[in-house]
Order: structure tokens, then C-alpha cells, then sequence
């Protein structure tokens, strides 16, 4: 079929990200080529102490980008969106919404940027000999327990941003696997929340005292391919305010970020693994071994889409400080009379830091605009340090920001090298490989590693969750129609993503240069030693 006839018979996938800076559709055919993109722009706040994102701005955003994506598909087809074949919701892993038996928001959506929870995520990492990082779910119900804030004996439910937008348009309180795994620790062997310790929760004393019995709170887990429910007429009225949209679509589990970047860069197989980076920076390297204790009570212990047994490193801090740098720069130029759009001014700049010296000349930055719970840092605060010796030129500070920004990760990805890992394919995605090169070869550095960059990179997250519902959506077909040879064609979510998502993708691989590599290390021991300064600065300097 053509495009409009894919539009019209609703042959088409719609996935729907909440990112951090961005709300993103897309909407695609069945072999995963775009038909439609819609985006709307917010920012998280802080406020009371907690990063946070308004209800209103929550539903309100959603409804925004469906509109922009209704209007794109409009604008290439000729053809008012009315019906989608499936759809899901994906959007930034982790965090916290509490909801009472009405299903009414008891405190304000507190993402993953919030590091309030230190004391319940060592207590609980202690308890469970897991380690619990302070954005899972299950360490803000605690905190807040411990805190004894005044909503927890009203909590009924909890779930994250995808769970609950997902809720909206469908009534079903469901969860991908790979988002759940970020609520609460997850047994591989039988896919679902781990028992035991499920029972050493609910006997914390002061858990206990509430009467809660933390199973009875989570979300259902679902796998891919599953349906999570389907549109209903009032979250087709909710997502499509004109009320063109029909219900019915069936719904794929709402998933994290993670996973649908997983998907996205076709790394949901053992030994595969993928880099996100935008406002936070995250690794996800799928295991065929288990790992030591040791590295298991350092690193995030999730799963794929599908539930296999994923090691994730996360960092609260990516871009964030390299934007406002720029935003300067720009507000500089327009001073002296230079307009300058900031895409050309991204790209220009981006080309100077291959020009940069390798170890970063003596110039070190910090780019923590918030906590980061990996180096030990609970409040952050952007520093920038060189020498009086230092080379401080352009092309060498641009280089440091990109280093900078990967430095984290570096330094947890460091302990997974440690045990040996085997990664045959890592994948990165996010808008700053949008410059050909120049991120990706930082990175390859970073990891010692070759990195590939697909040539669907830009359309990150959205896409994998579409891809998701496409998946499923497959598969409904393949058992109404009894067919057999489809049925085994989408018998798994990573043989499916190969042979017919991937299959005719291209993409840029970039090993990674000696140099590149020595001057990061060197680099990275400076980042490290100023980190110190980090931790000093979180003690005398306020917020």
C-alpha cells in the first residue's frame, strides 16, 4: 500500500515519548519507515526540592504532540488521522506517582533527576544485597515513608510516567517488564517482581506499621508483544481533543526510555548493547552470564522489553551544562550582530572539538546541573577548571564538554569491563550524534569500543515504542489469520527487530583511535580529581 492507504486501513504503529526536554510521535508503516512525527517541548522544575513535571504539563504536552503529529500526517498525506492500527506510550524510566484508591495524584510526579532518595537507597541496596539506585520507584516510596510525608497511608498505587499516561488512555494499570525492572528488582527466571524480597520490604518496621503490601501497589508486567489493553473512547478523547481519533487500538505495554532505545538501535539480543544520550546519559548491555556481586551491587540490574537480564549504567547528567555553554556563545554572537541558528552553530562547534587536543589540554568540566548518585554527588553544580598553563582554546574546550559529558558513564561502564563482558554490536543514539562523527568517535574513545550510529538515530525512543506496537500489533495478525509463517516471524521480539526492521538499515561504525583512547584516559583521571571539587562545592556552596 501507499502511504495514505496505510493511513486510512490503520496499518500503521503510533509510539509516544515523554523525554526530558521533549515529547515526541511517530508514527510508522510495517516495515518501520516514518509516516508522521509530531514533538512539543517542556521542561522539568523544581519544586519543594523534587525535579518534577505538572500534571497539567503531563496531559496537556500529550495532547500537543498528538496534534503536531496529526497535523505532519496532514501536511505528507493528504489524510486526517482517525484511526492507528496500535499504539504505546514510552517515557523517561523511573521516578515516582502515587495515586489513592480514586485514582487522585497524592504528590506531584517526581522523575528520575530527584536525589532525595539516598537514605532509603542504601538501606534498601543493604537489605535486598541488590543495588537499589535512587531513582527506582521502590526508593521514593521508601524515602517518603521514612519521612513520614503525609500521603503514604493514602497510596493505593504507584507506577511510573509511562504506566500512568498509559492508564489514561486505557484503564489498565500495566507495565512493560523493561520499565517495571525500574520500579523494583526483578526475578529473571520467572519474569515478575522477586518475591523475596517483596516479603523483606513489607517487613520493614516501619513498612509493616503502614499495613502495605508492596505487590498489591505495582503495576502488572507484560512483556512485548503482549497487549496492555486498548484505546478507549475517553483517552482517544484525552490524546485527540477534535475528537477525530477512534478507540479500539489495541495498546502496547508502556515501556521506559531504556527499553525503547533498546529497541530502537536493534540491542535487545545477549552481547548487544546501546548508549542513549541527551539530558541524562545511559548504557544498557544485554548479558549472556551472570554477573559478580560485587558488579551487580554497582551497576542497575534491569531487563530487555522481552525480560532478559540487562546491566545498565545511568547518569543523571549528559548535556544539560554543553547547551548552556552554546546558549552563551549564541547570546554572545547576537551582541555582536551575528545572528546564528543554533543548528549551525551546534555543527560548527561540534567540527571544532575533532581539532581539540586528544587529553583535553589541561581543561576539565563538571557538568552536573543535578545530582549524580554514581560519583557520589547529591547536589550538583557545574564547574569548569583548567590550569594557568591550560590550552584554552576553542576546539580543546569544545572537546572537553563532550568528554565531560560522557565521563560518567566512562567510569561505570569501567567496572562492567572489569568482569569481562562481551559486547559484539553497540549502538548509540541521541541528538548529539546528529553531527556526523564528531560525539561518536568521543564516545568510541569513552568505551574502547567501536560504536554505530544508524541512520535512524534522530528519531530515538518514539521509534522503538512504535516499533514495540508494530510488534505486537504483527502478532495479533499472525494468530487471527493462523498463519503460521508470520507467527514464527514474530516468535521473538530480537529476530523480528533483525529480519524485518533492520534488515536494509545502514549505519557509520567508528572504531576507536589509540590516541583518542590514551589522551581520554588521561582526561578521565583529571575528571576524577575534580570531582573532589564537585563534593567540596555540594558542602559550602548552597543551592
Amino acid at each position: 500500500m501507499d502511504e495514505k492507504s496505510l493511513i486510512e486501513n490503520a496499518q500503521t504503529s503510533l509510539g509516544i515519548e515523554f523525554g526530558s526536554t521533549r515529547i515526541k510521535a511517530v508514527l510508522i508503516a510495517p516495515d518501520g519507515e516514518v509516516l508522521g512525527i509530531g514533538t512539543h517541548d517542556w521542561e522539568n522544575s523544581q519544586i519543594d526540592g523534587h525535579w518534577t513535571y505538572s500534571n497539567e504539563e503531563i496531559l496537556s504536552g500529550l495532547q500537543a504532540c498528538y496534534a503536531n503529529l496529526k497535523q505532519d500526517v496532514y501536511d505528507r498525506a493528504g489524510i486526517v488521522l482517525k484511526r492507528v492500527g496500535a499504539l504505546g506510550i514510552s517515557a523517561m524510566m523511573h521516578g515516582y506517582l502515587a495515586f489513592d484508591a480514586q485514582n487522585n495524584l497524592l504528590v506531584p510526579f517526581r522523575t528520575w533527576r530527584d536525589t532525595t532518595t539516598r537514605e532509603a537507597a542504601r538501606k534498601l541496596s543493604a537489605l535486598f544485597s541488590f543495588h537499589i539506585p535512587e531513582r527506582w520507584s521502590v526508593a521514593h516510596l521508601y524515602q517518603a515513608i521514612l519521612d513520614q510525608e503525609f500521603h503514604v497511608d493514602k497510596v493505593s498505587h504507584i507506577t511510573t510516567l509511562a504506566g500512568y499516561v498509559s492508564r489514561l488512555l486505557t484503564g489498565e494499570n500495566v507495565l512493560s517488564i523493561g520499565d517495571a525492572s525500574g520500579m523494583f528488582p526483578i526475578n529473571d527466571a520467572t519474569r515478575s517482581y522477586d518475591s523475596e524480597m517483596l516479603k523483606k520490604f513489607d517487613s520493614l518496621p516501619e513498612v509493616a506499621a503502614l499495613g502495605i503490601k508492596l505487590e498489591n501497589l505495582l503495576p502488572h508486567i507484560m512483556v512485548a508483544g503482549e497487549v496492555a489493553g486498548h484505546l478507549s473512547e475517553e483517552g482517544a478523547r484525552l490524546l485527540d481533543a477534535s475528537g477525530d481519533l477512534q478507540a479500539g487500538a489495541p495498546v502496547a505495554p508502556a515501556e521506559g526510555d531504556a527499553g525503547t532505545g533498546m529497541i530502537a538501535t536493534n540491542s535487545v539480543a545477549p552481547n548487544t548493547g546501546n548508549i542513549s544520550a541527551g539530558t541524562s546519559i545511559f548504557s544498557m548491555i544485554v548479558l549472556d552470564k551472570e554477573l559478580s556481586e560485587a558488579a551487580r551491587m554497582q551497576l542497575d540490574m534491569v531487563t530487555t522489553p522481552a525480560g532478559d537480564p540487562v546491566a545498565m549504567v545511568h547518569c543523571n547528567n549528559c548535556s544539560s551544562d554543553l547547551n548552556a555553554w552554546l546558549s552563551l556563545f549564541q547570546d554572545v554572537a547576537g551582541r555582536l550582530g551575528h545572528e546564528i541558528d543554533s543548528g549551525s552553530l551546534y555543527t560548527s562547534l561540534f567540527k571544532a572539538a575533532l581539532e581539540g587536543k586528544k587529553d583535553g589540554g589541561d581543561l576539565t568540566a563538571s557538568p552536573l546541573l543535578s545530582g549524580e548518585p554514581l560519583l557520589d554527588v547529591q547536589v550538583g553544580h557545574p564547574l569548569f577548571v583548567r590550569s594557568a598553563q591550560a590550552s584554552f582554546d576553542a576546539a580543546t574546550f569544545m572537546r572537553v564538554q563532550l568528554m565531560s559529558a560522557f565521563a560518567a558513564l566512562k567510569i561505570g561502564n569501567d567496572v562492567m569491563r572489569g568482569e569481562n563482558v562481551a559486547i559484539k554490536k553497540l549502538y548509540a543514539h541521541g541528538g548529539l550524534f546528529k553531527t556526523p562523527q564528531v560525539a561518536q568517535s568521543i564516545l568510541a574513545a569513552a568505551m574502547n569500543a567501536p560504536v554505530t550510529v544508524l541512520n535512524t538515530a534522530s528519531e530515538g525512543g518514539a521509534w522503538g515504542q512504535a516499533l514495540a506496537a508494530e510488534f505486537m500489533r504483527q502478532k495479533l495478525e499472525a494468530k487471527e489469520h493462523n498463519d503460521s509463517q508470520r507467527e514464527a516471524a514474530t516468535a521473538s521480539l530480537a529476530s523480528w527487530l533483525e529480519d524485518t526492521i533492520f534488515c536494509d538499515l545502514s549505519g557509520e561504525t567508528l572504531e576507536p583511535f589509540t590516541e583518542d583512547v590514551q589522551g581520554y584516559e588521561t582526561f578521565i583521571e583529571r575528571f576524577k580529581a575534580v570531582n573532589q571539587l564537585e563534593q567540596l562545592a555540594e558542602r559550602v556552596y548552597p543551592e
